[in-house]
Protein backbone atom coordinates (compact mmCIF):
# COMPACT_ATOMS: atom_id res chain seq x y z
CA UNK A 1 0.00 0.00 0.00
CA UNK A 2 1.34 3.34 -0.89
CA UNK A 3 1.50 6.32 1.53
CA UNK A 4 -1.04 8.40 -1.12
CA UNK A 5 -3.51 5.28 -0.99
CA UNK A 6 -2.69 4.71 3.34
CA UNK A 7 -3.78 8.98 3.71
CA UNK A 8 -6.99 8.52 1.50
CA UNK A 9 -8.26 5.32 3.69
CA UNK A 10 -7.19 7.44 6.60
CA UNK A 11 -9.13 10.62 5.61
CA UNK A 12 -11.90 8.22 4.34
CA UNK A 13 -12.32 6.40 8.13
CA UNK A 14 -13.36 10.49 9.50
CA UNK A 15 -16.75 10.43 7.59
CA UNK A 16 -19.67 8.06 8.04
CA UNK A 17 -19.08 4.64 6.68
CA UNK A 18 -21.56 5.19 4.32
CA UNK A 19 -20.73 8.55 3.22
CA UNK A 20 -17.11 7.19 2.95
CA UNK A 21 -18.20 4.58 0.59
CA UNK A 22 -19.51 7.48 -1.55
CA UNK A 23 -16.70 8.77 -1.86
CA UNK A 24 -14.69 6.43 -2.47
CA UNK A 25 -16.59 5.35 -5.55
CA UNK A 26 -16.61 9.34 -6.79
CA UNK A 27 -12.72 8.69 -6.49
CA UNK A 28 -12.92 6.18 -8.78
CA UNK A 29 -15.54 7.67 -11.24
CA UNK A 30 -12.86 10.89 -11.28
CA UNK A 31 -9.51 9.08 -11.74
CA UNK A 32 -8.30 10.03 -8.53
CA UNK A 33 -7.22 6.52 -8.06
CA UNK A 34 -3.98 4.82 -9.76
CA UNK A 35 -4.67 1.73 -11.26
CA UNK A 36 -3.01 -1.55 -12.23
CA UNK A 37 -4.85 -2.56 -15.55
CA UNK A 38 -5.72 -5.94 -16.44
CA UNK A 39 -3.63 -8.97 -14.11
CA UNK A 40 -3.29 -12.04 -15.54
CA UNK A 41 -1.12 -14.99 -16.51
CA UNK A 42 -1.53 -18.19 -18.01
CA UNK A 43 -1.32 -19.83 -14.25
CA UNK A 44 -3.98 -17.25 -13.21
CA UNK A 45 -6.19 -17.57 -16.26
CA UNK A 46 -9.20 -19.14 -15.49
CA UNK A 47 -12.81 -20.55 -16.78
CA UNK A 48 -15.72 -20.37 -14.52
CA UNK A 49 -19.13 -21.38 -15.82
CA UNK A 50 -17.74 -20.97 -19.34
CA UNK A 51 -16.86 -17.25 -18.32
CA UNK A 52 -13.05 -16.73 -19.47
CA UNK A 53 -10.98 -15.33 -16.77
CA UNK A 54 -7.53 -12.96 -16.75
CA UNK A 55 -7.54 -13.97 -13.03
CA UNK A 56 -10.14 -15.69 -10.75
CA UNK A 57 -10.04 -12.66 -8.24
CA UNK A 58 -13.78 -10.66 -8.64
CA UNK A 59 -15.48 -7.74 -6.97
CA UNK A 60 -18.44 -9.17 -4.98
CA UNK A 61 -22.03 -7.48 -5.31
CA UNK A 62 -22.24 -4.58 -2.93
CA UNK A 63 -19.21 -2.21 -3.50
CA UNK A 64 -20.86 -0.59 -6.82
CA UNK A 65 -24.85 -1.28 -6.04
CA UNK A 66 -25.67 1.13 -9.39
CA UNK A 67 -23.20 0.16 -11.69
CA UNK A 68 -21.25 4.05 -11.65
CA UNK A 69 -18.10 2.95 -11.50
CA UNK A 70 -17.66 0.11 -14.29
CA UNK A 71 -15.02 1.97 -16.35
CA UNK A 72 -12.32 2.44 -13.34
CA UNK A 73 -13.57 -0.88 -11.78
CA UNK A 74 -12.26 -2.83 -14.90
CA UNK A 75 -9.03 -1.23 -14.52
CA UNK A 76 -8.17 -2.02 -11.25
CA UNK A 77 -7.31 -5.95 -11.29
CA UNK A 78 -10.10 -7.60 -10.80
CA UNK A 79 -10.78 -10.80 -12.92
CA UNK A 80 -14.04 -10.15 -12.98
CA UNK A 81 -17.03 -7.43 -11.58
CA UNK A 82 -20.49 -7.88 -10.00
CA UNK A 83 -22.68 -4.77 -9.31
CA UNK A 84 -25.93 -4.60 -8.14
CA UNK A 85 -28.12 -5.84 -6.32
CA UNK A 86 -30.21 -4.54 -8.69
CA UNK A 87 -34.56 -4.50 -8.14
CA UNK A 88 -36.77 -3.97 -10.81
CA UNK A 89 -38.19 -0.31 -9.28
CA UNK A 90 -35.67 2.21 -7.34
CA UNK A 91 -36.02 1.46 -3.61
CA UNK A 92 -34.49 3.56 -0.73
CA UNK A 93 -33.60 0.79 1.40
CA UNK A 94 -33.50 0.78 5.24
CA UNK A 95 -32.90 4.18 7.85
CA UNK A 96 -29.41 5.27 8.05
CA UNK A 97 -26.97 4.46 9.89
CA UNK A 98 -27.28 1.09 8.16
CA UNK A 99 -23.60 0.53 7.45
CA UNK A 100 -20.65 -0.18 10.38
CA UNK A 101 -17.40 -0.74 10.83
CA UNK A 102 -15.74 -3.17 12.85
CA UNK A 103 -12.57 -2.15 12.76
CA UNK A 104 -11.38 -4.56 15.44
CA UNK A 105 -12.50 -7.25 13.63
CA UNK A 106 -11.81 -6.49 10.28
CA UNK A 107 -15.40 -6.67 9.50
CA UNK A 108 -18.44 -4.80 8.26
CA UNK A 109 -21.80 -5.05 9.58
CA UNK A 110 -24.60 -3.55 7.12
CA UNK A 111 -28.60 -3.77 6.91
CA UNK A 112 -28.93 -1.55 3.57
CA UNK A 113 -31.65 -3.51 2.29
CA UNK A 114 -31.66 -3.53 -1.26
CA UNK A 115 -31.05 0.47 -1.60
CA UNK A 116 -30.77 1.35 -5.12
CA UNK A 117 -31.93 3.65 -8.17
CA UNK A 118 -33.59 0.24 -10.34
CA UNK A 119 -33.31 -1.66 -13.60
CA UNK A 120 -33.50 1.45 -16.00
CA UNK A 121 -31.10 3.60 -14.33
CA UNK A 122 -28.64 0.42 -14.18
CA UNK A 123 -29.42 -0.30 -17.81
CA UNK A 124 -28.31 2.57 -19.32
CA UNK A 125 -25.44 2.35 -17.33
CA UNK A 126 -24.84 -0.90 -18.33
CA UNK A 127 -25.27 -0.05 -22.18
CA UNK A 128 -22.03 1.70 -21.87
CA UNK A 129 -20.25 -1.08 -19.99
CA UNK A 130 -16.54 -1.79 -21.05
CA UNK A 131 -16.22 -4.21 -23.45
CA UNK A 132 -13.38 -6.10 -22.32
CA UNK A 133 -14.17 -6.82 -18.94
CA UNK A 134 -16.50 -9.58 -17.34
CA UNK A 135 -19.39 -8.08 -16.03
CA UNK A 136 -22.19 -9.51 -13.95
CA UNK A 137 -25.18 -8.07 -12.21
CA UNK A 138 -26.78 -9.37 -8.45
CA UNK A 139 -30.93 -9.58 -9.15
CA UNK A 140 -32.88 -8.55 -6.31
CA UNK A 141 -36.40 -8.28 -5.21
CA UNK A 142 -38.21 -4.93 -4.15
CA UNK A 143 -38.79 -5.31 -0.76
CA UNK A 144 -42.45 -4.38 -1.14
CA UNK A 145 -43.17 -6.46 -4.35
CA UNK A 146 -45.88 -8.67 -4.68
CA UNK A 147 -44.06 -11.05 -6.40
CA UNK A 148 -40.75 -11.60 -5.36
CA UNK A 149 -39.71 -14.45 -7.47
CA UNK A 150 -41.15 -12.49 -10.59
CA UNK A 151 -39.06 -9.22 -9.42
CA UNK A 152 -36.02 -11.81 -10.22
CA UNK A 153 -36.89 -12.24 -13.81
CA UNK A 154 -38.02 -8.76 -14.70
CA UNK A 155 -34.31 -7.15 -13.21
CA UNK A 156 -32.63 -10.29 -15.53
CA UNK A 157 -34.59 -9.55 -18.52
CA UNK A 158 -34.75 -5.83 -18.58
CA UNK A 159 -30.57 -6.09 -18.31
CA UNK A 160 -29.62 -9.19 -19.35
CA UNK A 161 -28.37 -8.13 -22.65
CA UNK A 162 -25.97 -5.95 -21.07
CA UNK A 163 -23.96 -8.79 -18.93
CA UNK A 164 -21.84 -11.98 -18.68
CA UNK A 165 -23.13 -13.28 -16.10
CA UNK A 166 -26.07 -12.72 -13.34
CA UNK A 167 -26.98 -13.76 -9.80
CA UNK A 168 -30.12 -14.49 -8.07
CA UNK A 169 -29.72 -13.34 -4.54
CA UNK A 170 -32.00 -14.73 -2.21
CA UNK A 171 -29.53 -14.46 0.87
CA UNK A 172 -29.45 -11.30 2.07
CA UNK A 173 -30.48 -10.70 5.71
CA UNK A 174 -31.69 -7.53 5.33
CA UNK A 175 -34.85 -7.59 3.24
CA UNK A 176 -37.67 -9.13 5.69
CA UNK A 177 -38.32 -13.15 4.71
CA UNK A 178 -36.39 -13.12 1.81
CA UNK A 179 -34.05 -15.86 3.19
CA UNK A 180 -37.24 -17.94 3.41
CA UNK A 181 -36.92 -18.23 -0.93
CA UNK A 182 -33.68 -20.88 -0.24
CA UNK A 183 -36.40 -23.70 0.46
CA UNK A 184 -36.38 -25.75 -2.06
CA UNK A 185 -39.67 -25.61 -3.42
CA UNK A 186 -39.81 -21.71 -3.33
CA UNK A 187 -36.60 -21.76 -4.96
CA UNK A 188 -37.21 -24.06 -7.77
CA UNK A 189 -40.47 -22.09 -8.74
CA UNK A 190 -38.48 -18.87 -8.48
CA UNK A 191 -35.52 -20.75 -10.65
CA UNK A 192 -37.39 -21.87 -12.87
CA UNK A 193 -38.80 -18.06 -14.07
CA UNK A 194 -35.50 -16.98 -13.65
CA UNK A 195 -33.93 -19.53 -16.39
CA UNK A 196 -36.97 -18.69 -18.68
CA UNK A 197 -36.17 -15.47 -18.85
CA UNK A 198 -32.61 -16.72 -19.27
CA UNK A 199 -33.38 -18.63 -22.21
CA UNK A 200 -34.88 -15.46 -24.16
CA UNK A 201 -31.97 -13.65 -24.44
CA UNK A 202 -30.72 -13.11 -27.43
CA UNK A 203 -27.24 -14.65 -25.58
CA UNK A 204 -28.17 -16.57 -22.83
CA UNK A 205 -25.44 -15.98 -19.80
CA UNK A 206 -24.46 -18.25 -16.60
CA UNK A 207 -26.99 -17.64 -13.88
CA UNK A 208 -25.17 -18.41 -10.39
CA UNK A 209 -27.19 -18.80 -7.26
CA UNK A 210 -26.33 -16.68 -4.04
CA UNK A 211 -26.55 -18.21 -0.62
CA UNK A 212 -26.63 -17.74 2.91
CA UNK A 213 -23.65 -19.09 5.52
CA UNK A 214 -26.40 -20.20 7.94
CA UNK A 215 -27.39 -23.51 6.38
CA UNK A 216 -27.39 -26.76 7.81
CA UNK A 217 -26.33 -29.65 5.88
CA UNK A 218 -29.21 -30.35 4.90
CA UNK A 219 -30.19 -27.23 3.27
CA UNK A 220 -27.20 -27.42 1.29
CA UNK A 221 -28.17 -30.50 0.09
CA UNK A 222 -31.22 -29.55 -1.09
CA UNK A 223 -29.47 -26.24 -2.82
CA UNK A 224 -27.31 -28.47 -4.75
CA UNK A 225 -30.26 -30.63 -5.62
CA UNK A 226 -32.65 -27.29 -6.87
CA UNK A 227 -29.38 -25.74 -8.56
CA UNK A 228 -28.10 -28.92 -10.66
CA UNK A 229 -32.72 -30.05 -11.59
CA UNK A 230 -32.62 -25.88 -12.52
CA UNK A 231 -29.83 -25.99 -15.18
CA UNK A 232 -28.27 -23.17 -12.97
CA UNK A 233 -24.58 -22.89 -13.70
CA UNK A 234 -22.99 -22.22 -10.28
CA UNK A 235 -23.27 -21.16 -6.77
CA UNK A 236 -21.37 -18.13 -4.88
CA UNK A 237 -20.98 -19.08 -1.22
CA UNK A 238 -21.59 -16.98 1.06
CA UNK A 239 -23.44 -13.96 1.57
CA UNK A 240 -22.98 -12.06 5.37
CA UNK A 241 -23.83 -13.69 8.27
CA UNK A 242 -25.97 -12.94 11.19
CA UNK A 243 -23.67 -15.31 13.42
CA UNK A 244 -21.88 -12.66 16.09
CA UNK A 245 -19.75 -14.78 18.15
CA UNK A 246 -16.59 -13.92 18.82
CA UNK A 247 -16.59 -10.24 17.97
CA UNK A 248 -15.11 -7.21 19.77
CA UNK A 249 -16.08 -3.87 18.49
CA UNK A 250 -18.51 -2.11 19.64
CA UNK A 251 -20.86 -2.57 16.72
CA UNK A 252 -20.79 -5.96 17.30
CA UNK A 253 -24.28 -6.19 18.22
CA UNK A 254 -26.30 -4.01 15.25
CA UNK A 255 -28.63 -5.65 13.35
CA UNK A 256 -27.63 -6.50 9.57
CA UNK A 257 -25.51 -8.56 8.06
CA UNK A 258 -21.90 -9.25 8.47
CA UNK A 259 -19.09 -9.70 6.48
CA UNK A 260 -15.15 -9.57 6.68
CA UNK A 261 -12.70 -11.50 8.61
CA UNK A 262 -14.83 -13.31 11.32
CA UNK A 263 -16.92 -14.85 8.34
CA UNK A 264 -13.83 -16.89 6.32
CA UNK A 265 -13.87 -19.84 8.53
CA UNK A 266 -17.59 -20.40 8.33
CA UNK A 267 -18.09 -19.52 5.00
CA UNK A 268 -15.35 -21.56 3.44
CA UNK A 269 -16.44 -25.11 5.28
CA UNK A 270 -20.15 -23.90 3.67
CA UNK A 271 -17.85 -24.18 0.43
CA UNK A 272 -16.21 -27.37 0.70
CA UNK A 273 -19.54 -28.99 1.96
CA UNK A 274 -21.25 -27.83 -1.65
CA UNK A 275 -18.07 -29.28 -3.14
CA UNK A 276 -18.49 -32.06 -1.08
CA UNK A 277 -21.88 -32.55 -1.90
CA UNK A 278 -21.92 -31.84 -5.73
CA UNK A 279 -18.99 -34.12 -6.25
CA UNK A 280 -17.18 -31.27 -7.66
CA UNK A 281 -19.35 -31.09 -10.32
CA UNK A 282 -21.21 -27.36 -9.48
CA UNK A 283 -19.02 -24.40 -10.16
CA UNK A 284 -18.47 -22.67 -7.31
CA UNK A 285 -17.53 -19.03 -6.46
CA UNK A 286 -15.88 -18.36 -2.88
CA UNK A 287 -16.58 -15.02 -0.97
CA UNK A 288 -16.48 -14.08 2.28
CA UNK A 289 -13.77 -13.05 5.09
CA UNK A 290 -10.78 -12.80 2.04
CA UNK A 291 -7.95 -10.45 2.82
CA UNK A 292 -5.07 -11.90 1.60
CA UNK A 293 -3.44 -14.28 -1.45
CA UNK A 294 -3.70 -16.73 1.22
CA UNK A 295 -7.33 -16.72 2.50
CA UNK A 296 -7.59 -16.40 -1.61
CA UNK A 297 -6.00 -19.82 -1.88
CA UNK A 298 -7.91 -21.72 0.93
CA UNK A 299 -10.82 -20.90 -0.96
CA UNK A 300 -9.79 -22.58 -3.77
CA UNK A 301 -8.62 -25.57 -2.52
CA UNK A 302 -11.37 -25.86 -0.49
CA UNK A 303 -13.39 -26.21 -3.79
CA UNK A 304 -14.09 -22.74 -5.47
CA UNK A 305 -12.92 -21.88 -9.06
CA UNK A 306 -12.64 -18.67 -8.55
CA UNK A 307 -13.22 -16.31 -5.29
CA UNK A 308 -14.52 -12.90 -4.84
CA UNK A 309 -13.84 -9.86 -2.21
CA UNK A 310 -15.38 -7.07 -0.91
CA UNK A 311 -15.08 -5.76 2.82
CA UNK A 312 -11.35 -5.90 2.85
CA UNK A 313 -11.12 -2.89 0.62
CA UNK A 314 -12.71 -1.15 3.24
CA UNK A 315 -9.49 -1.36 5.29
CA UNK A 316 -6.66 -2.17 2.97
CA UNK A 317 -7.85 -0.76 -0.45
CA UNK A 318 -7.94 -1.58 -4.09
CA UNK A 319 -3.68 -2.37 -4.16
CA UNK A 320 -5.20 -5.46 -2.47
CA UNK A 321 -5.95 -6.33 -5.55
CA UNK A 322 -2.76 -7.37 -7.19
CA UNK A 323 -1.73 -7.88 -3.60
CA UNK A 324 -3.47 -11.05 -4.37
CA UNK A 325 -3.01 -11.59 -7.17
CA UNK A 326 0.99 -12.22 -7.56
CA UNK A 327 0.64 -13.61 -4.26
CA UNK A 328 -2.21 -16.12 -5.44
CA UNK A 329 0.28 -17.03 -8.31
CA UNK A 330 3.62 -17.60 -6.36
CA UNK A 331 0.80 -20.11 -3.98
CA UNK A 332 -0.19 -22.18 -6.92
CA UNK A 333 3.64 -22.28 -8.52
CA UNK A 334 4.68 -23.07 -4.77
CA UNK A 335 2.56 -25.91 -4.87
CA UNK A 336 2.92 -27.47 -8.38
CA UNK A 337 -0.19 -26.38 -9.69
CA UNK A 338 0.11 -24.74 -13.57
CA UNK A 339 -3.27 -23.52 -13.33
CA UNK A 340 -6.14 -22.30 -10.83
CA UNK A 341 -8.52 -25.27 -11.89
CA UNK A 342 -5.38 -27.93 -11.44
CA UNK A 343 -5.96 -26.80 -7.73
CA UNK A 344 -9.86 -26.64 -7.14
CA UNK A 345 -11.07 -28.91 -4.37
CA UNK A 346 -7.21 -30.29 -3.76
CA UNK A 347 -7.83 -29.66 0.10
CA UNK A 348 -11.44 -29.52 0.62
CA UNK A 349 -11.29 -32.94 2.83
CA UNK A 350 -9.85 -30.13 5.27
CA UNK A 351 -13.03 -27.95 5.70
CA UNK A 352 -15.17 -31.11 6.30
Amino acid sequence: MSLWERAGLTALRQFDPERAHGLALKGLRLGAVRLPGQITSARLRCEVAGLQLANPVGLAAGFDKNAEALAPLARAGFGFLEVGAITPRAQEGNPRPRLFRLSEDGAVINRFGFNNEGMEAAAKRLCARPKDAVIGLNLGANKDSDDRAEDFARVLAHCGRHLDFATVNVSSPNTEKLRDLQGGAALSALLAGVMEARNWLEKPIPIFLKIAPDLDDAALGEIVDVVQSAGLHGIIATNTTLDRGGLRSAHKSEAGGLSGAPLMEKSTRVLAQLSHLSKGRVPLIGVGGIASAEDAYAKICAGASAVQLYSALVYRGLSLIPEICHGLERLLETDGHASVASAVGTKREAWL
